[in-house]
């Protein structure tokens, strides 16, 4: 096992929840890393590695404090402590956006991407603003976009073909189907109760699809499909909700990757958080209700 110093490390990757997203992180390094040794001053934990030739040191929220602060707090520390990060990533799950434009589904991926038209750098704080009068909420403020870095890479990612990408690679890991919390059979994938089902066909290549777009976040989980659907159309089509990005963004320029496991409506739950083994990723294509 490799023993590095923390200048070594360029890669830095922050999840909110130790189990599934921290968990799940670990097992897509090619291989891990000795602890690095920082100090009494360092107050987080981190678990280190490498992964397709990148030093990646991980790090999470502390177990139950979620939000854009509890984020903001490991960034900034992560920021410090490593001082040769060039590449940031948000990692984990995230309500889905269903819309008849973006056919987002259980088990996708959707990946933060400025938008120019709108102008913001592909994460918006929808929580924070004015309430003018007649109800109206003007959303105010503005947060950085990746760096050129992280855009730059994020266009060859897009352009790569799936056969030459690794992204299946990852996805199919043995690695997962050892692990109990990533081998469960969950739920179907239903946009809303029974009696109102909504129809969709079964997409043409099994599998998750990956999304680029506008990520909202805030510090309120979102369980509501109506006001869902009115802050997405207000915000230039959010496809993902989730509570820590927007704390990340002015502090840790990054990406934000998150795996769709629910769609922020009345019926959430969390039988999709583990939604990560290759036999549910193979019949998920299947699934229309």
């Amino acid at each position: 096992m490799k023993k590095l110093r923390k200048e070594d490390y360029t890669v830095g990757w922050i999840c909110a929840l130790p189990n599934p997203e921290w968990k799940a992180s670990r097992l897509l390094l090619d291989e891990t890393h000795e602890v690095v040794r920082l100090g009494l001053a360092a107050r987080q934990q981190y678990v280190y590695g490498s992964m397709n030739g990148h030093n990646v040191v991980m790090g999470c929220l502390p177990a139950t404090q979620l939000g854009t602060a509890s984020a903001a707090a490991v960034a900034s520390e992560m920021g410090s402590t490593f001082p040769c990060l060039r590449l940031g990533l948000m990692v984990g799950v995230g309500g889905g956006v269903p819309s008849e434009t973006k056919d987002v589904r259980l088990g996708d991926v959707v990946v933060s991407q400025p938008d120019t038209t709108a102008q913001h750098g592909g994460v918006i704080q929808y929580d924070v603003g004015k309430a003018l009068q007649g109800g109206i909420f003007q959303h105010t403020g503005q947060l950085n976009q990746p760096p050129e870095i992280l855009l730059s890479a994020l266009g060859k990612v897009q352009a790569t073909p799936r056969r030459e990408s690794r992204f299946d690679a990852y996805l199919n890991s043995d690695s997962f189907e050892d692990e109990p919390d990533f081998a469960d059979q969950p739920r179907a994938d239903r946009l809303c109760e029974s009696e109102h089902a909504i129809p969709r066909p079964p997409r043409k290549r099994e599998g998750p699809a990956v999304h680029y777009g506008t990520i909202g976040s805030g510090n309120q989980v979102m369980k509501d499909a109506a006001t869902r659907d009115r802050i997405s159309k207000e915000i230039h089509g959010v496809l993902c909700f989730e509570m820590e990005a927007a704390g990340l963004m002015n502090r840790f320029p990054c990406l934000v990757v998150r795996g769709i496991c629910d769609y922020c409506d009345s019926h959430k739950h969390k039988a999709w958080h583990g939604n990560l083994s290759r036999r549910r990723q193979q019949r998920h294509g299947r699934r229309s209700c």
